[in-house]
């Protein structure tokens, strides 16, 4: 869950705990992610898009090292899966990191 999804939901649970006497209909507009992943014809770009965009923005990629190698990837992947409860199946694991470590990783293409 983003940190905006999870402070539009923590705000929501605010205002649904209050008495009926206070409640009132509140509006909330949470602003587009800013950062998008880096599309991919590997099979793992719509499993990261649909397994870690339900937790965090795409800018939580790009912030780990770009020469990250691929054990480093897979660990990420079964930490976020171990701890945080990601909703990866066990079967799209390989794909997701492959995807993670030839995209942001060290085993990126190199830029002309």
């Amino acid at each position: 869950m983003t940190g905006r999804l999870a402070t539009a939901l923590f705000s929501l649970a605010v205002v649904g705990s209050a008495t009926s006497a206070e409640a009132g209909t509140k509006t909330i507009a949470l602003p587009a992610d800013g950062v998008q992943l880096e599309p991919s014809a590997l099979a793992g770009y719509a499993k990261a898009r649909s397994s870690c965009m339900t937790c965090h923005s795409a800018e939580y990629i790009r912030y780990q090292p770009s020469t990250a190698p691929r054990a480093y990837w897979e660990s990420m992947v079964k930490r976020m899966k171990a701890v945080f409860n990601a909703p990866i199946d066990d079967a799209d694991l390989a794909e997701i990191v492959d995807y993670l470590v030839k995209t942001y990783g060290a085993e990126r293409a190199p830029v002309d």
